[in-house]
């Protein structure tokens, strides 16, 4: 193979790599109170940040408190902000770590001799994985649901996901979604139980 092949050859494998955007399954654990004969999925609601949150995170929040509220309408409850029976605080952690750089390329020598004459060997070898970016955001979403009539928290829930800093499952939009959608999968969910939604 020559050089203009290898190439080739690396050309194509990174665009086919750019292609596939692995956005990694999320964890979910959730905790209720059905035992105890409440009953889910019925009455209104309204969202809303929780604790330190509603200070300054207006913003950044927005997506999740939307998808949160879209989760909540799913699973049978209805939106009114004024009196309504259920209150969903919502918290959310990013976080995001570098990963150690590397070189993408290596390049390797061999050569051998032998009775029947000698060869030489030249390797050029890409490692396609240094050359995305390694770096990662995990996210955490957390969502209560009090009610109102005795501020008794009647379900919570937490969803996490990592995912590549410059992947699209990073991005707060879709993040919030995915996040939510796992963690009202199924909802109320088996209490105490940690699951992993694809």
């Amino acid at each position: 193979m020559n050089l203009r092949s290898l190439f080739a050859t690396a050309a194509l494998a990174l665009s086919l790599s750019a292609c596939m955007v692995p956005t990694g399954p999320v964890e979910v654990t959730r905790f209720h109170r059905a035992a105890e004969g409440v009953v889910y999925g019925n009455g209104s609601y309204m969202v809303t940040p929780a604790g330190d949150a509603k200070a300054g995170d207006g913003l950044a929040l927005s997506p999740y408190l939307a998808a949160v509220g879209r989760e909540m309408q799913r699973v049978g409850y209805k939106d009114k902000l004024d009196s309504s029976d259920i209150i969903a605080e919502v918290n959310v952690d990013v976080r995001k770590s570098a990963a150690p750089q590397r070189s993408p390329v290596s390049v390797g020598v061999g050569g051998s001799t032998g009775s029947y004459g000698s060869g030489l060997g030249v390797g050029l070898g890409f490692d396609l994985g240094a050359l995305g970016n390694k770096d990662r955001v995990d996210t955490t979403l957390n969502v209560r649901l009090i009610r109102r009539s005795d501020n008794l928290v009647i379900w919570e829930g937490k969803a996490q996901q990592s995912a590549g800093a410059a992947s699209p499952a990073a991005q707060p939009g879709i993040a919030a979604s995915k996040l939510a959608a796992a963690l009202f999968k199924d909802f109320p969910g088996e209490s105490g139980q940690t699951v992993t939604v694809p």
